[in-house]
């Protein structure tokens, strides 16, 4: 049996496109935004500014950034 479920930071991605009613896309823009901005201020600035929870918020920064290769 294969195990196909999605593991790491895009784990979150669908409950937080749920809970926040935006695509991730949203929010990977707005990190970009804020670039050169390090790991835990851009995580901050979701939490604060948007109301983010801490984990979906680490989750999608830390995808971000891979993905960006930083």
């Amino acid at each position: 049996m294969s195990d196909d479920k999605i593991k790491g930071p895009a784990s979150y991605f669908p409950s937080i496109e749920k809970k926040y009613g935006q695509p991730i896309s949203h929010w990977k823009t707005l990190v970009r935004a804020a670039l050169p901005a390090k790991h835990m201020e851009l995580v901050a600035l979701l939490k604060e500014q948007h109301g983010m929870g801490h984990g979906h918020a680490n989750a999608i920064v830390a995808h971000t950034l891979a993905e960006d290769g930083k």
